[in-house]
């Protein structure tokens, strides 16, 4: 029997997968597709996701086969929201297909030894006080499957999500848009960005050999097809430019919806599973990654009887906040988008004028500004946010905070030799601080500076998280 079952193979379910794997958690990821996609939902790796896979010495592989943009997105601005000075080791958003991201995450967990089984799809589940119990349809027949955790990471329709019961309030779309990756007859008919016509307009992001067009759709009931996609591009422009060769047609909506509970009993979601919202500012992916980071080695140390009873419960806390931030940063995007010349748009835009306005916004749009609750409370700049990647000498020769991490443990430096405990280390970078507690996720669960070593605090940090060694 698994101890947890990882419901969908996007990228929240394959790093949570490896994550729990890596822990030494014997896991069980199901994907009712049997192959991947052939289409591409999303092409960016905020500069936040970057690090936190640093954390695990991953983002490497992810940066080589990417191209790097020195800004972060964020849709309706006409100010370019830089990177420059930002809080973070990777000041750039990462140009890589989210087909590629997944194919590397997969690969990934398979080395780890999670068991994959694709074409296994959930078709009901039950828990209890001890274990879940799901049945999945696989083209061998109907299998019974119980583990001690379930987690769905299976979309904004998740099975899970509904089977559970968890509430999913929100608002439902009162506008929606076609997208199409296509080819123009003429390259050069349309130029990248946003076109407006008489009927309205068109927004057009370069792919490689191909192009994304965005545009308002007037009947979302009807059927989509390149056809269809040509006659509202027609209208919006007020002229015709034609497209030819569809590799994907969709539409969406401007739908917010966040899940009433991240913990239920012995299921979680995480990811879409847990929040939908509109693609504006292309967060969809970085935060899928940042729920199962902060889900992982909780979800980890649960199973192991190392964790408190409420350890859980800080995941729901922590991350259903973060969700909430989401919800609104995409909501705020797209009344942009309906009022580009309005009072909102005039204000956000002198605010990302202003360089130190700038600053703050690119870190909050690309949730760099991510601070969690600690106990004991403090007042250091690091406590609750993810420590910088710290440059260290040991007696054992140079080594790095991610290096540290790489295992998913939790990592305790004495950087004073005040502390009579962790690992004694000198960081040259910032002399000022006398030691510091890191989750397995990176994040600072307490903070001393040089000549004030709180002792008292760490205990208190060390029995609020359960001992974590």
């Amino acid at each position: 029997m698994p101890e947890v079952i990882v419901v969908g193979a996007g990228p929240a379910g394959l790093l949570l997968a490896t994550e729990l794997q890596l822990a030494g958690v014997d896991t069980v990821l199901i994907e009712r597709d049997a192959q991947r996609p052939d289409f591409c939902r999303g092409f960016n790796l905020n500069a936040r996701a970057l690090d936190l896979l640093a954390r695990r010495g991953l983002a490497a592989r992810f940066i080589a086969e990417g191209w790097q943009a020195p800004h972060a997105a964020f849709s309706g601005l006409p100010v370019t929201l830089g990177l420059a000075g930002a809080r973070t080791d990777h000041p750039y958003s990462l140009g890589i297909p989210q087909t590629r991201v997944e194919e590397l995450l997969e690969q990934h967990a398979i080395d780890l030894g999670v068991d994959v089984r694709r074409g296994h799809e959930l078709r009901s589940l039950t828990q209890d006080a001890g274990q879940v119990t799901a049945t999945i349809t696989t083209a061998q027949g109907d299998q019974v499957i119980t583990a001690r955790y379930l987690v769905g990471c299976d979309g904004g329709r998740s099975t899970v999500r509904k089977k559970a019961g968890i509430a999913f309030p929100g608002t439902a779309s009162t506008t929606f848009a076609m997208l199409g990756d296509v080819e123009f007859a003429e390259p050069a008919a349309l130029p990248f960005g946003v076109s407006t016509g008489a009927g309205g307009s068109v927004m057009v992001i370069p792919r490689p050999g191909y192009a994304r067009v965005v545009t308002n759709d007037p009947d979302p009931s009807a059927p989509l097809t390149l056809q269809t996609l040509q006659a509202t591009m027609d209208h919006a422009l007020g002229r015709r430019v034609e497209i030819h060769s569809p590799r994907w047609l969709t539409r969406f909506g401007n739908a917010t919806r966040q899940a009433d509970r991240y913990v239920h009993g012995r299921i979680l979601l995480a990811g879409d599973a847990a929040h939908i919202h509109p693609p504006a500012g292309a967060i969809g992916v970085n935060i899928a990654l940042d729920d199962a980071f902060n889900l992982g080695w909780k979800l980890a140390a649960t199973v192991h009887g190392t964790a408190p009873a409420s350890l859980l419960d800080t995941y729901h806390s922590e991350r259903h906040a973060a969700g909430k931030r989401l919800l609104a940063s995409t909501r705020a995007q797209m009344l942009l988008g309906e009022d580009p010349d309005g009072p909102m748009a005039e204000f956000l835009t002198r605010l990302a004028s202003h360089p130190a306005g700038n600053k703050a916004f690119a870190e909050v749009v690309t949730n760099l500004d991510t601070r969690y609750e600690m106990q004991p409370p403090g007042e250091h700049p690091w406590l609750g946010c993810l420590v910088p990647d710290l440059e260290l000498a040991t007696d054992d020769g140079a080594t790095t905070l991610s290096a540290l991490l790489a295992e998913g443990r939790w990592v305790l430096l004495d950087l004073s030799g005040e502390l009579g405990r962790g690992l004694r280390a000198r960081c040259a970078g910032h002399p000022e601080v006398g030691g510091v507690l890191v989750r397995p996720d990176g994040h600072a669960a307490w903070v001393s500076t040089v000549g004030r070593p709180d002792i008292e605090g760490l205990e208190q940090a060390l029995d609020h998280w359960g001992e974590p060694w």
